[in-house]
């Protein structure tokens, strides 16, 4: 077991930001600047490919959940993406990748494939880390645990939470179901899922067969008109909603 250790640390926008690592994989816990000490809920955030855990689309989430209701949030970098090197195998996926795209040829496939992959590293990677972080006394290993992770973000997510009972509610969505439809079937857990009507990327009918796989008694499905990358940012509000609901804390407007 790896234990975590924090390498460096800042204030700013109401949050400490603090760097960490367990054993080689680096990452960053965002906790509340006023009472930072104090025991709150924990919210794990996988970002999407291509990107890192300090993308600023991963910093905007982390602010709205510990503005608005006074949560950690944790993000770890995925295989080969922020600060961890790329491997061979990485760089060849890469330029396959690459090529469909000039070539106009569909994508799907390759990052489906690229993904699990990228999975099979994380899952582990991800207990070991929430192993560590509950160690942290304003974590606690009895604390309410959920999951955010759109992209690759729920390529990594759906084989998580289908094995990790500490995590009790999750936001999916924007993936291809090829690799994660029977894994999903496992899920029952509150579950809000997003995806783009127009997605040029992901058909939509792909997108509505992951989302009807979960089991969940609960599950919300948010279909937002436009096309990939129009992905909306109202969604992270939502999700900040829907994570106060249930892990217990309620929203107030992030200063």
């Amino acid at each position: 077991m790896h234990s975590l250790q924090f390498t460096a640390e800042s204030s700013s926008n109401g949050m400490v930001e603090r760097d960490f690592t367990v054993g080689e994989v680096p990452g960053v816990l965002w906790s509340p600047a006023s009472g930072a000490a104090d025991r709150a809920p924990l919210v794990l955030m996988g970002h999407g490919g291509g990107t890192h855990k300090k993308h600023r689309a991963m910093a905007g989430r982390a602010h709205l959940l510990v503005s608005g209701c006074g949560f950690h949030v944790a993000v770890i970098d995925a295989p080969g993406h922020g600060d961890r090197p790329r491997t061979a195998h990485d760089e060849q996926e890469i330029a396959e990748l690459r090529k469909a795209q000039a070539a106009g040829e569909s994508e799907g496939p390759i990052v489906v494939r690229y993904n699990a992959r990228l999975a099979e590293l994380a899952v582990p990677e991800w207990r070991a880390t929430l192993d560590a972080l509950q160690e942290l006394p304003e974590i606690g290993a009895d604390g309410p645990v959920g999951y955010v992770g759109i992209g690759l973000g729920t390529a990594i997510g759906v084989p998580l939470v289908a094995i990790e009972p500490r995590i009790t509610a999750a936001v999916f969505g924007m993936m291809w179901p090829d690799a994660l439809v029977e894994t999903a079937k496992q899920i029952t857990i509150p579950i809000e899922f997003a995806l783009q009507w127009d997605n040029e990327r992901i058909p939509r009918e792909a997108g509505l067969a992951l989302f009807d796989a979960f089991a969940s008694k609960e599950k919300t499905l948010h279909a937002n008109a436009g096309k990939h990358f129009d992905f909306p940012r109202f969604e992270a509000d939502s999700a900040v909603r829907f994570f106060a609901r249930h892990l217990g804390r309620a929203v107030t407007s992030p200063a």
